[in-house]
C-alpha cells in the first residue's frame, strides 16, 4: 500500500502552479515510475502528491515556427521513440530513451520526470546535454528557460523553484540542424539495468564530408551530474576524419570526466570505458553523417 497524506490532481498548468504554492512540501507526480516505487519502499511515507498526469497540454512533440523541437514534459519515452519529428531530426534521443527500463516503464515514464529526478544515470540526460537542450519551467511569474547544463545543480537536485513545474524540453534548431549523433549505454545487462556509463556524441561535418565542423559529447555516470566534455569537443573541431582525430577526441575526455568508485564499477574501469565509448560514438556519428575515417 502507498502511505500518503493527500493527493491533489491538477487540471491545468496554472492549477498545478497554484497547488504548488498552496502545498510547498508536496511532491510532483508525473508517470509515477520513480515516485510510487519510492513510496512503496517507505522513502516518501506520509507525503503529499500533486499529480500533473492529467494535463494533456504537456504531452506530445511539436516543431515550433523557429524550428525549435518542443517535447512536452509528460511525453512518454515510448511516444518520443516513435514520434516522426524525433525520428527525422534527433533520432538518437528516441534510441536513448528506448533503453530505459522495460516496455511498461517506457509507456508510463516521462521525459520531465526523467530529467527532474536530477540523477546522472538517466538515459535521456547525456543526449539532452549533448544537443544543448533547454528546460522550460512555468511558475507564478511566468515562463523561465534554462540551458539543461544550468538546470542540473548536484546529484538528485535540479533548479525548480517552489512555485514551478517543468513544462517542456526544447531542442533549438541550431543544435540539431545538419547534426547526426549516437548514444551508447554500457551496463551489466542489455535490458532493465541502470547505466554504468552512458555516452552521447554528435557531429556536424563539412560539406565535402572530410572534416568535423562541430563535435559534442556528454556523459552520464561520469560525475555527480551529466556533463559535457569541452576538451574533447575542442580536440575534434576542424579536424579531418582520421583515426588520429578519433584518438585525440576520445583521450581528451579524461580531462573532463569525474567518475567514482562504486559497487557497479571502479573509477579506473569507468575511465577506460568512457574513452572507448567516445571513440565508438564519434565514429558512428561520422558514419551517420555520411563521412568515413581515412
Amino acid at each position: 500500500m502507498y502511505d500518503l497524506k493527500a493527493l491533489y490532481e491538477a487540471q491545468s498548468v496554472q492549477d498545478a502552479v497554484r497547488l504548488r504554492l498552496e502545498h510547498p512540501q508536496a511532491q510532483i507526480l508525473a508517470g509515477g515510475t520513480d515516485v510510487l516505487v519510492q513510496m512503496r519502499e517507505g522513502k516518501r511515507a506520509g507525503k503529499e502528491l500533486i499529480s500533473i498526469y492529467g494535463i494533456d497540454a504537456l504531452r506530445g512533440v511539436a516543431l515550433e515556427e523557429d524550428g525549435t523541437i518542443r517535447i512536452g514534459s509528460l511525453t512518454s519515452f515510448s511516444h518520443i521513440t516513435k514520434d516522426p519529428i524525433i525520428q527525422k531530426y534527433i533520432n538518437v534521443l528516441g534510441e536513448a530513451v528506448d533503453m530505459v527500463g522495460g516496455p511498461q516503464i517506457r509507456n508510463a515514464g516521462t521525459i520531465g520526470g526523467n530529467t527532474c529526478n536530477g540523477v546522472t544515470s538517466a538515459d535521456s540526460a547525456s543526449t539532452l546535454f549533448a544537443w544543448d537542450a533547454v528546460v522550460e519551467l512555468t511558475g507564478g511569474n511566468g515562463v523561465r528557460k534554462l540551458p539543461i547544463q544550468d538546470f542540473y545543480i548536484s546529484a538528485g537536485k535540479v533548479d525548480i523553484r517552489p512555485d514551478e513545474i517543468q513544462t517542456a524540453v526544447l531542442i533549438p534548431k541550431a543544435s540539431y540542424e545538419s547534426c547526426f549523433g549516437h548514444y551508447i549505454k554500457y551496463a551489466m545487462r542489455n535490458a532493465m539495468d541502470i547505466a554504468t556509463t552512458g555516452c552521447s556524441v554528435n557531429v556536424v561535418l563539412s560539406e565535402d564530408k572530410k572534416s568535423i565542423v562541430r563535435a559534442r559529447i556528454a556523459y552520464g555516470v561520469a560525475g555527480p551530474i551529466p556533463l559535457r566534455c569541452s576538451h574533447a569537443e575542442a580536440a575534434a573541431q576542424g579536424r579531418s576524419l582520421t583515426e588520429e582525430t578519433a584518438e585525440a577526441f576520445s583521450s581528451a575526455v579524461l580531462e573532463d570526466i569525474h567518475p567514482r568508485d562504486s559497487w557497479r564499477a571502479s573509477k579506473a574501469f569507468r575511465e577506460h570505458i568512457a574513452v572507448e565509448l567516445a571513440k565508438r560514438g564519434l565514429k558512428e556519428s561520422i558514419r551517420l553523417a555520411g563521412g568515413e575515417l581515412a
